[in-house]
């Protein structure tokens, strides 16, 4: 099931960071994250979990593409779960970032293959990174959430423990297991506004980068991400100013995120629907890209 086709020589108190997309990943805040990290400092792909036992390929179906180079032969890529390590002189520790869809079946022997890898890399943390739909305002600054297995590791990463109960996801489950088994691990997730859940969010993919860099011991340039942050809040401030019934409705919600900020999933609300709203700013976003 797992493949290291190389195994780091002489690693440094690396730290395996892993997100997935699908239900723990409001708006691709996540993944997004986890992948700008792994360009960021060159990771490269040195191990990956093989998709069969996990995933029903019916409802994440592998895809055909040309091989590189070659314009009539193909090639499948399926939704496996792969393993990129950065090693770089600036960073304090090794970085191994995992990106994959949540699978589907046998969550349990997942996870135990993920942590099979984390042992034999010799991981001293692993961290996941999650993004949740609640009721706060684009507005205001991302909330980031979450919990870790000791309260030092909480700290640095300015976190306190949700007090949330409810369906959860692979991310619950592998922090889960992860504490049963003794590893060092916490879990951070980005409050994203329930009613831009459509589109990619980068306030709340920066919001998680910037709160990783402390405990990897470094920092980035991140220009490119706040500018993508820029044109995202311009394109929101565009759509209030043209609807009034958008902005009486944002306006709700940041009145109540200053009586008592959120930190849990919206579940149910006397806020009025969202679903015309979620539909008119995806409109206009389609009318800003160019042709």
């Amino acid at each position: 099931m797992l493949t290291i086709h190389a195994l780091p020589d002489g690693p440094r108190r690396p730290i395996l960071i892993i997100a997935f997309s699908g239900w723990n990943d409001a708006a691709e805040a996540a993944t997004t994250a986890s992948r700008y990290l792994a360009t960021a400092f060159h990771a490269e792909k040195f191990a990956e979990i093989d998709p069969e036992e996990f995933y029903h390929f019916g409802l994440s179906r592998p895809y055909v593409r040309f091989k590189a180079g070659s314009e009539t032969e193909r090639e499948i890529v399926w939704p496996a779960t792969e393993f990129s390590i950065a090693r770089a002189s600036d960073l304090a520790r090794d970085l191994i970032v995992g990106v994959a869809a949540e699978p589907h079946l046998k969550w349990k022997t997942y996870c135990a293959t993920v942590l099979e890898l984390a042992r034999r890399c010799e991981a001293t943390v692993v961290l996941t990174l999650g993004a949740l739909l609640a009721e706060v305002p684009h507005t205001r600054p991302v909330r980031l959430v979450g919990g870790a297995t000791d309260a030092e590791l909480a700290a640095r990463l300015g976190i306190r423990p949700t007090k949330y109960e409810g369906p959860t996801g692979i991310v619950g489950v592998l922090n889960t297991i992860c504490r049963e088994q003794g590893f060092t691990a916490a879990s951070l997730w980005a409050n994203v506004p329930h009613y831009i859940s459509g589109i990619e969010n980068p306030k709340a993919t920066l919001a998680l980068v910037r709160r990783v860099l402390p405990l990897l011991g470094t920092t980035l340039d991140l220009a490119d991400l706040e500018s993508a942050v820029k044109q995202f809040d311009q394109n929101l401030t565009e759509i209030v100013r043209q609807n009034a019934k958008i902005a009486n409705y944002i306006k709700k919600l940041e009145s109540r995120d200053a009586e008592e900020p959120s930190a849990e999933p919206a579940q149910g609300s006397d806020l009025p629907p969202a679903s015309e709203l979620v539909a008119e700013i995806e409109q206009f976003l389609r009318q800003q890209r160019p042709e």
